[in-house]
């Protein structure tokens, strides 16, 4: 039987059984003397302003304390993001150093690696637990929090970059007021205003969630500005004790020019000389890339009395992209492909690309339950997902119209050329059937088992060959863990998984452009253990080891996959309230990539490019006593060296980044209020926050000494 069946087969009575009992509820509910109605389960889900980052679900399928999840997983709080003044993911990550940049360029896509494998724009980022893409910026206005899983994530999305998965976390309806507004400005001219409503109605069944915000973008990179607006809202609606529905939606309307990064001079040295702020795509036609996005999320859950419960859950993602760049390739003069010349001169090409769209949906029901078979106690869950995806772009322009200089810019033309039409490159289908148990063998040992399968269904029109490419693939995705607790705050464990990823895609100037891989498998060994030493301070280790399948460009020009990667790590952290007046955050992660079986000298044997082999982050926040209301804090970034290339000729040296900053709370007219200020890379330090080897390599220069202040009030 296959994928799809089993899917409709199994959702279907769920829901409608959910549903049903949903809409019967309310006349057991209205008597109260109806003692059956009382003792029926309840489902009441609010959000708070803080929620302690101490439970996720992203490491499985239900909200589990962080102690007791066998993998490696770090929660960015509302409150850490509202502490740190953070506005974008690329903030967010810095707290975790097993996250890097990997063709993170400034007003494009953000876009990372985790334990130093890059994650799928498709299927890495998550919101609520269900797949939307990461073309863009993705805002961070109407999100609780931020759940990353580091490691293979096969049981629990699927199709993913063995990396891991980012969840974003939707702000839901308050239960009490909240009033909050946030006006924020950098020295560059960036003005940031936000508006946070929640509450219930008069009828307490409804509650809403309001997010408002709009930016002015002047980044630290001159000329790469832009705008951004935000508006979202989430609404549930208590049917009845035992069921509750959730609807959100969102829209992001962003415009920025886009800041590419440099080439190697003579395709040999590193660059010198240059200013952090340099911006290379400033020509007088230069515009921003326009990125419109928006979701409609609905999830409904109903406990069936207080062991079961299930929920559906759907989000349909809208995304549409103009991408124009006055895109840096190449030495023309010295017939250098890729490289910038050695006086600085580099080749001009006008890229456009309109009207690139996706509209993928995104669905999921399961049901859990506990129960015991003798001795043993069991919480289990089985559920259907589908995500269906639709690609839409044309054939873009990319022709060659002019020299520039690193050092003296210089003014170049256009190119006349014009888009294609825009048609269908992209239409996946799939379809998975998964399964979990957690089975509890003794008082501290338990037993995490579970399966997924994958039925995939893809169709790709390769713009640039003019070919359709057609395939089916199935996977089946086994996952295991062991977890021992022989203390209530200390756990160990150990875990094995298996995880399924798209093939990466060829890079426009590779011989195949455009054209994408099979899909891949990938393996992970994990062993951890983890510790609260208070109720809210946390400290974890994790080893690890991955390995999969290597894709690069060969030397005759063609992507594909040639024999493996391997990453093993380290990965220390410590979270929390050390002391009643220091909070402190640290993340170590120390990395051993390699590359092997290429059957080619010079990549056998090498790192993995784009990823420190160590990497060390630490953030401290401290009240002051002596001044009710005062706190300050500083952080610490160190990224050792990075090589450029897949054979390691090129590094990057490592860098130190010192950061620092204040919070003062009072009252402003009775009203509460919190006032921030900070300083990033104090020191002014120039350094190399990116080198990607994509597209030929690009090398990204850190952001130099930043200022922002902010206000936040609380009506």
């Amino acid at each position: 039987m296959s994928t799809p069946n089993l899917s409709a087969h199994f959702s279907r009575p769920v829901l409608t059984l959910a549903i049903l009992h949903a809409f019967a509820a309310p006349a057991l509910a209205s008597d109260a003397s109806d003692p059956q109605a009382q003792s029926m389960a309840e489902v009441v889900v609010t959000a708070s302003k803080a929620p302690a980052a101490k439970r996720a679900s992203v490491g499985g399928f239900a909200d589990a304390p962080l102690l007791q999840t066998p993998a490696s997983v770090t929660v960015i709080s509302q409150k850490d993001m509202q502490d740190l003044q953070i506005r974008n993911l690329s903030d967010a990550v810095k707290l975790d150093t097993s996250i890097n940049d990997a063709y993170n360029a400034v007003g494009y896509a953000e876009q990372f690696s985790i334990r130093g494998f890059k994650l799928d724009n498709n299927s890495s980022y998550r919101k609520d637990g269900v797949a939307i893409p990461g073309d863009t910026q993705i805002p961070l206005e109407n999100k609780e929090r931020i759940e990353v899983l580091k490691g293979l994530a096969g049981l629990q999305a699927g199709v993913a970059a063995p990396g891991g998965v980012i969840d974003f976390i939707v702000k839901r309806p308050t239960a009490a007021p909240l009033r909050t507004v946030t006006v924020e400005a950098r020295e560059r001219g960036t003005l940031y205003g936000a508006v946070d409503l929640g509450g219930r109605l008069e009828d307490t069944r409804f509650g809403y969630r309001v997010n408002v915000a709009a930016e002015r973008l002047r980044s630290y990179i001159k000329g790469a500005d832009g705008n951004r607006k935000f508006i979202s809202g989430a609404f549930d609606w208590q049917i009845s004790p035992q069921a509750l529905l959730q609807i959100d939606a969102d829209y992001q309307d962003k415009a920025q020019a886009t800041a590419p990064g440099f080439q190697l001079l003579n395709n040999k040295t590193l660059p010198t000389g240059i200013s952090a702020d340099a911006m290379l795509n400033l020509q007088p036609w230069t515009r921003p890339v326009e990125t419109v996005t928006s979701n409609i999320g609905l999830r409904f859950q109903y406990a069936f009395n207080d062991d079961w419960h299930a929920t559906v859950s759907a989000n349909q993602h809208s995304f549409k992209r103009d991408d124009y760049t006055a895109f840096p390739y190449g030495c023309s003069g010295q017939d250098l492909y890729p490289g910038f010349c050695g006086n600085g001169d580099y080749d001009v090409y006008d890229y456009r690309s309109l009207g690139e769209t996706k509209k993928p949906l995104s669905a999921q029901a399961m049901i859990q339950g506990k129960f015991a078979t003798g001795s043993l106690r069991h919480d289990f869950t089985a559920g259907v997902s589908t995500f269906r995806r639709k690609d839409r772009a044309g054939l873009y322009v990319y022709d060659w119209v002019g020299v520039s200089n690193i050092y003296q810019p210089q003014i170049v033309g256009t190119s006349p050329g014009v888009t294609g039409p825009v048609r269908l490159v992209r239409k996946d289908t799939e379809n998975s059937v998964f399964v979990q148990d957690i089975v509890s063998l003794a008082p501290n040992w338990k037993l995490h088992g579970g399966l997924r399968h994958i039925n995939v269904d893809g169709y790709q029109y390769v713009l640039k060959a003019d070919t359709e490419i057609r395939a089916k693939h199935d996977f089946l995705l086994p996952n295991v863990s062991l977890v021992y607790t022989p203390l209530d705050n200390v756990s160990v464990y150990a875990a094995y998984s298996q995880g399924m990823e798209h093939g990466g895609t060829a890079d426009r100037k590779a011989m195949n452009a455009n054209e994408e891989l099979s899909p891949s498998r990938s393996k992970q060994i994990e062993l951890g253990a983890k510790m609260d030493v208070t109720p809210d301070f946390m400290l974890a280790a994790s080893l690890f080891q991955i390995r999969k399948g290597l894709e690069f460009q060969n030397t005759a020009g063609y992507f594909v996959r040639e024999g493996q990667a391997q990453h093993r790590g380290l990965e220390l952290s410590a979270q929390g309230k050390a002391s009643a007046n220091l909070s402190l955050g640290a993340s170590v992660t120390a990395l051993n990539s390699q590359q092997s079986g290429t059957g080619n000298a010079d990549l056998d044997g090498k790192r993995v490019p784009n990823v420190p082999a160590f990497k060390a982050a630490v953030h401290a926040d401290y009240a002051v006593q002596q001044v009710a209301g005062l706190s300050v804090n500083g952080s610490w970034e160190y990224a050792g060296k990075k090589a450029f290339e897949y054979n390691n000729t090129t590094f990057v040296p490592s860098y130190h980044v010192f950061n620092l900053g204040a919070a003062y709370a009072t009252r402003i007219a009775g009203t509460r209020a919190v006032l921030r200020a900070a300083v990033n890379n104090v020191a002014d330090k120039f350094y190399w926050r990116d080198v990607t080897p994509e597209s030929d390599g690009y090398l990204y220069p850190g952001a130099s000494r930043t200022f922002k202040v902010s206000a936040q009030f609380d009506f």
